[in-house]
């Protein structure tokens, strides 16, 4: 159980909900910012001590039966609901490292995925895995350390994130909430894992913007069906973006397509064709 974590989650998720999301009335004399401590208490059932004490990091283990009490009082998401018992440690915790080592079957697929641009992701944000196309539209990951096939220190690490779009998207902002909201959960999975820490440290010190989205306590964020890159050599080109998930190793397999037929489609066959060495030459 991390009360530290599941206090602040607490605090967080209650001061965003008004009185009206739960047919409360709004009082004229409402100092605090969204519901009252006693408010949750009595919706969800319990103590308002009791729940004083969880948002104080105080209270023992809540059980299951309380956490529901709480997920509907605060009206969570199905996101959320799960993040509420991970932190409780109600949730089951996956094993203590991160899986790294990719499944055979998947290395297969991504070769022959027909002008798909393809790569495999870990919890923590690493590419593990890509294709040739990959190589073609984002870059060589082959050619860099370990460390810097990150997709989170990438996008929070340049020396300016907020104007210097990873891989020219157009969807740097939605990238990195969606990072940050991730890189929660992951930390509530494997919390043994001292490299999710660390990367998550290295971004809190390191990234302004990261450590203000962390602090949101953010568990979700809007799915990403499309993306637009600025591609050096074929210009604009927008993919649809298909990330489904590896679970038995918690990893996600990432596709970039285009509808047949569609320019996007074109651009992604010339990419295949021209192959990495332009993108590199271009640069």
């Amino acid at each position: 159980m991390d009360r530290t974590e599941l206090a602040a989650f607490l605090r967080g998720r209650r001061e965003r909900r008004s009185p009206a999301d739960v047919g409360l009335p709004t009082g004229p004399r409402r100092r605090t910012p969204g519901l009252r401590r006693e408010e949750v208490a009595v919706l969800a059932h319990i103590s308002t001590e009791y729940y004083v004490r969880l948002e104080q990091g105080r209270a023992p283990r809540p059980s299951a039966e309380v956490l529901a009490g709480i997920s509907g009082a605060l009206r969570l998401t199905p996101e959320e609901s799960d993040h509420l018992h991970t932190l409780a440690g109600t949730a089951p915790i996956r094993s203590q490292q991160l899986r790294r080592d990719v499944r055979p079957s998947i290395l297969a697929l991504l070769e022959r995925l027909p002008n798909t641009a393809g790569f495999v992701m870990s919890a923590a944000f690493e590419v593990l895995a890509w294709n040739d196309l990959t190589v073609a539209l984002m870059e060589d990951f082959g050619a860099l350390a370990p460390r810097d096939r990150n997709l989170a220190r990438r996008a929070f690490l340049d020396p300016d994130p907020e104007t210097s779009p990873l891989y020219g998207i157009s969807d740097g902002a939605e990238f990195r909430h969606h990072a940050v909201s991730e890189l929660r959960q992951t930390l509530a999975r494997y919390p043994d894992d001292d490299s999710v820490a660390e990367l998550i440290d290295e971004l809190r010190t390191g990234s302004a913007t990261f450590a203000r989205l962390w602090e949101q306590h953010d568990v979700r964020s809007a799915p990403m069906l499309t993306k637009t890159f600025q591609h050096p050599v074929v210009g604009s080109i927008t993919v649809d973006c298909d990330s489904l998930a590896l679970a038995e190793r918690d990893q996600r397999l990432v596709l970039y397509s285009a509808p047949v037929g569609s320019p996007d489609a074109d651009a992604l066959a010339l990419l295949g064709v021209l192959g990495a060495d332009q993108r590199s030459l271009s640069l």
